[in-house]
């Protein structure tokens, strides 16, 4: 997130949701206190959030899970003790190293150089969230995996994880995952959003929209009654998508009526500027998120000092 004033930034992404009386935390950073300590400045009392909402199993949105967590837990038991994840975060990630030469013009299956393959260390597990997990129950806490589309509380949705219709590659690297189905290249599949149905229309909630953000749009317009889209908040990791992507994501957002556009983390500075006038919004409607902004429905977006 982009700092703010006196808060701090890193690359990571939270968010805290207030929706009809009820409280939850989407994300929690990289760093393990970084979110804490910008919780404080902000003067924001997590011992009266229950629920927690990790959108993948990525350490920039979980690392500060074990912090928040024990930072309540002595007078707050029931804080933040309720996580919700979808199938696939804790699908063993096994560390790639670069194997021998394989013969002349070999490549791999998810485009290493020629004459090289990807082979796993032995032993070395770069799914950190198998850790967290125990951590995380031993505090008494408890995991609820989604595989697809709940409620959570009326009108706001987890969507589970997103069938890719679209093959919007909205992921970095070339990892592996161990699945039922054997291992496979690594497209986060457990990659999850937060809907909130209103009567402006439908917002939606993502971490860095791996799954794609035209996939998880159009999505919500499946699992849902149709409705245009109030508001696109989060990470959409396009930071490094061409000129020609970039165009075919705005034409394919635009029909859903995007009113607002706050991209925050791996958006992009570059490509939020360059969705505003594809999605033909304003400076007042489409904003770099920065630490402190919020969204408010019927008011809209007060992106602080730095974004402003």
């Amino acid at each position: 997130m982009l700092a703010d004033q006196a808060y701090l930034g890193e690359w990571g992404f939270s968010a805290l949701v207030e929706a009809d009386g009820h409280r939850i935390l989407f994300d929690t950073g990289q760093h393990s206190d970084l979110v804490l300590n910008n919780a404080r400045l902000l003067k924001i009392d997590l011992s009266t959030v229950p629920v927690v909402i990790l959108s993948h199993n990525h350490h920039d949105h979980t690392g500060g899970l074990l912090t928040l967590r024990r930072s309540v837990l002595p007078d707050h038991p029931q804080a933040l003790s309720v996580a919700h994840v979808a199938t696939g975060i804790f699908y063993s990630r096994p560390m790639l190293t670069r194997g021998e030469p394989s013969g002349p013009g070999a490549a791999s299956d998810s485009g290493a150089a020629p004459g090289r393959r990807l082979v796993p260390v032995p032993g070395v597990e770069e799914n950190t969230m198998l850790q967290t997990k125990s951590d995380y129950e031993q505090t008494g806490g408890r995991f609820v995996s989604h595989d697809r589309p709940f409620q959570l509380y009326p009108g706001v949705w987890l969507t589970g994880p997103i069938p890719r219709v679209h093959p919007e590659r909205n992921w970095s690297g070339d990892g592996r995952v161990v699945t039922p189905a054997g291992t496979v290249e690594d497209t986060i599949p457990e990659d999850m959003s937060l809907i909130i149905q209103t009567a402006r229309g439908e917002i939606v909630l993502t971490g860095c929209g791996h799954a794609g953000v035209v996939n998880i749009c159009e999505y919500a317009q499946r699992f849902l009654p149709p409705a245009h889209i109030h508001a696109l908040i989060g990470g959409v990791h396009l930071f490094a998508a061409s000129e020609d992507t970039l165009q075919w994501t705005a034409g394919r957002l635009k029909p859903l009526g995007v009113d607002y556009f706050l991209g925050a983390h791996c958006t992009g500075i570059e490509t939020l500027f360059a969705l505003r006038p594809l999605l033909g919004l304003d400076r007042a409607h489409a904003v770099v998120g920065a630490v402190g902004a919020t969204f408010t429905l019927g008011t809209g977006i007060d992106p602080g000092v730095i974004a402003r």
